[in-house]
């Protein structure tokens, strides 16, 4: 594979970290299992036979994240885009969505809250009293289905408690940040439990309106708060229920005409998110072979996303030679989805299993619909523009496991998915797509011992086609068509040195078979060669190609240092892909202008991303935490050269514990690197330099140091 060439270094900087407590070992204690939920079992992550990430409440602490953009970069081959108040698009292995406008959306990468269908709608996850999070790559075909081409999050919250017990935790830090949070937890009777959680979070962001003289144009104002409810109605009838909800008030101003951390916008945006979701799982565990599991989930999500289009104001050329050459224009977009689905599975128990008790099986039968309508608001347009867009996805799916011998399972699995879209629009656009879709997976695992494993694995996603709602463009690029994807998977998982060692490394290769790439074309303003405008659309490139390894490791190197690491390798590229970025301006019509992109790389596919840290108890009661993130600079669209920035950050954490209380030093960033979440290119909005083409970047999280006290009863 061709890599940077810093992929040595940091392969080498995880071996040496490893290395420097190696003479402490034999006293080590042994690292803890982890157990993956999102799977049709609960399995050990060292016996699932896919690359699998588990990032667990520990490591949520540490890093005083409230939002899951701040701990993704753990996960090896994970990225994400902003171009919002949060980092709320995912990349899996290069493959997901940057941002969302006029289009409708079918996400590349599923996300699941405690079983609630969240995908496309990354705001909701907010860390508030988390268990784990479980980041599957690679397509989940037969899990899942048509959301999850390029993999899925599982985010599961903290269950009710046999004793009573509850936790309160306050954080203040830099930017006028202040995040409060408690949980109740215990039994309402023999046979009932609760759990309640609530947490605010706010701060006036890292963002100064020099026009506005304001400091807060980029804050975040988040509420979340979660209750579950779980009743053993009988011994064989388990009943839990989960109820959350979201309240974020945030406001969106962060790009710059001068690319720095100061705006000049007279009409800052927001990005504003209202989530009430409801959740009931049952469990019949009555008959003799099979066990029952009901899903049923809603989901009611309003959005509201605006920003300043010009980034100024109108007068900024006052006096100036540019003067006469400003324009003024606000765009907004009001989107409210509502979606559910009904889950329900039979798993085998043993006296279920098939082929003379070899054979573990699931059967699951699945309904989701999802119905979305947008108002848009935009200065240069004639009117407002509205849409509806509905879908209804049914499916059914089984899998397999099979003992072909005692150390060799043989993992078969298939979803077969029938779904109907509807799209119309006041521009009166109108589109209807039935699709028949399948996806699957085989797998083999070899048990070499029993703390190591080796597997093999080739598994096909699937996601659906489209339509793009610009009448404006031609009728060939008004729709586009569903793309396929092929994982072939090889890896070794296990754990060593008396369990005090665990390793999960996997190699892939993906062929990606009519991949929709999101392009903008760049259209003059009244019909002048800028300021410019953008109309979205999907296109699909004949063929992609994405290969890499991912390696993650967990060393309890003795009973008081533990050290972790993660490296991502990848190379993502297009295959027989002609672009249309452009237009030509003498025009008065939509004609793009094609441009070859065969053997480009796929934008926000850094070549390589790695995590390193280490943690030590320095007493019983004192704790210190070091870890060190970076990753490659990656192409930020397919449709420009504009790139993110090469980056390292540094973070820090000291504890120290009480039997009741915590207190805690924390740092992100430590150096105070800039960190590019989002990036524009091949278009000029500055009227000061009359319009010249030039990037434009929005920065993430700067250097903050917090500090946080928790009390537990």
């Amino acid at each position: 594979m061709k890599f940077c060439k810093k992929s040595d270094a940091i392969i080498g900087a995880l071996f040496f970290i490893s290395g420097l407590f190696a003479t402490q070992a034999l006293s080590a204690t042994a690292v803890e299992e982890v157990v993956v939920t999102a799977e049709f079992r609960g399995l050990s992550l060292l016996e699932t036979g896919s690359s699998i990430s588990v990032i667990d409440d520990k490591t949520i602490e540490r890093r005083g994240a409230t939002h899951i953009e701040q701990i993704l970069n753990l996960a090896p081959n994970v990225n994400f885009s902003s171009g919002s108040s949060r980092g709320k698009y995912v990349q899996i292995r290069g493959i997901g969505d940057r941002s969302q406008f006029v289009a409708p959306m079918n996400p590349s990468v599923g996300l699941l809250i405690d079983g609630i269908d969240f995908s496309g709608v990354g705001g909701a996850a907010t860390t508030l009293d988390l268990q784990q999070i479980e980041i599957l790559r690679g397509p989940q075909g037969t899990l899942y289905g048509a959301n999850a081409l390029a993999g899925l999050i599982n985010i599961r919250s903290n269950d009710p408690t046999d004793i009573f017990e509850g936790s309160v935790e306050t954080t203040i830090a830099e930017y006028e940040t202040r995040t409060t949070s408690a949980v109740l937890s215990g039994p309402i009777s023999e046979s009932m439990g609760y759990r309640l959680a609530v947490q605010g979070h706010r701060t006036d962001g890292y963002i100064d309106n020099d026009y506005l003289n304001r400091h807060d144009t980029s804050n975040l104002d988040e509420l979340t708060a979660r209750g579950k409810l779980d009743w053993r109605a009988s011994d064989d009838w388990q009943v839990n229920l989960t109820a959350f909800y979201l309240d974020a008030d945030n406001g969106y101003d962060d790009f710059s005409l001068d690319n720095t951390r100061h705006t000049l916008s007279d009409q800052p945006g927001v990005d504003r998110q209202e989530s009430t979701a409801l959740a009931i799982e049952n469990s019949w565990r009555g008959f003799q072979g099979f066990d029952v599991i009901g899903l049923v989930s809603y989901a009611e999500n309003n959005l509201e996303y605006s920003f300043d289009e010009d980034w100024t104001y109108s007068d900024i050329c006052a006096g100036q030679p540019c003067d006469g050459w400003a324009y003024s224009s606000f765009d907004r977009y009001l989107r409210d989805r509502e979606n559910g689905t009904v889950d329900i599975r039979l798993v085998s128990k043993d006296d279920g299993r098939l082929f003379r008790d070899s054979t573990d099986w699931v059967l699951g039968f699945y309904y989701r619909f999802q119905d979305e309508s947008l108002l848009r608001e935009y200065t240069y347009a004639s009117g407002d523009f509205k849409s509806d867009f509905e879908t209804r996805n049914r499916a059914i799916y089984g899998q397999l496991g099979s003992w072909l011998t005692d150390n060799l399972k043989l993992t078969s699995g298939l979803r077969l998915e029938f779904r109907n879209a509807e799209y119309e629009d006041s521009d009166l656009v109108n589109h209807d797509n039935s699709e028949r879709l399948w996806g699957g997976r085989l797998g083999l695992e070899y048990h070499v011992t029993p703390q190591t494993m080796l597997y093999g694995l080739v598994s096909r996603g699937y996601k659906a086609g489209g339509v793009n709602s610009d009448p404006a463009l031609e009728p060939s690029a008004r729709d586009f068509d569903t793309e396929y994807l092929w994982n072939f998977e090889t890896g070794i998982k296990g754990d060593w040195l008396e369990r005090r060692l665990q390793l999960q490394l996997a190699l892939f290769f993906q062929k990606r078979r009519e991949m929709q790439v999101k392009q903008s074309l760049v259209i003059p303003i009244s019909g002048s060669s800028c300021p410019c405008s953008f109309t979205d659309y999907y296109d699909n490139a004949a063929r992609g190609e994405n290969y890499g390894a991912e390696l993650e490791v967990v060393w309890q190197a003795d009973e008081r240092v533990q050290l972790h690491g993660s490296l991502g390798l990848l190379r993502a590229t297009f295959k027989d892909f002609e672009s249309y970025t452009h237009v030509d301006v003498d025009r008065d019509s939509i004609n793009p202008v094609p441009k070859d992109l065969s053997g480009h790389e796929q934008a926000h596919a850094p070549s390589y991303q790695f995590a390193v840290g280490v943690d030590v108890d320095l007493t019983d009661r004192l704790t210190a935490g070091l870890e060190v993130e970076g990753k490659e600079s990656f192409y930020l669209s397919p449709r420009h050269h504009a790139k993110s920035n090469r980056y390292e950050l540094v973070n820090a954490r000291l504890d120290y514990s009480l039997p009741q209380w915590t207190f805690s030093l924390w740092g992100r960033n430590l150096a105070d690197r800039d960190v590019v979440v989002r990036g524009f290119g091949s278009f000029g909005n500055d009227p000061r330099k009359f319009y010249v083409t030039e990037p434009y970047y929005q920065f993430g999280e700067p250097r903050i140091v917090g500090a946080t006290a928790k009390y537990r009863f």
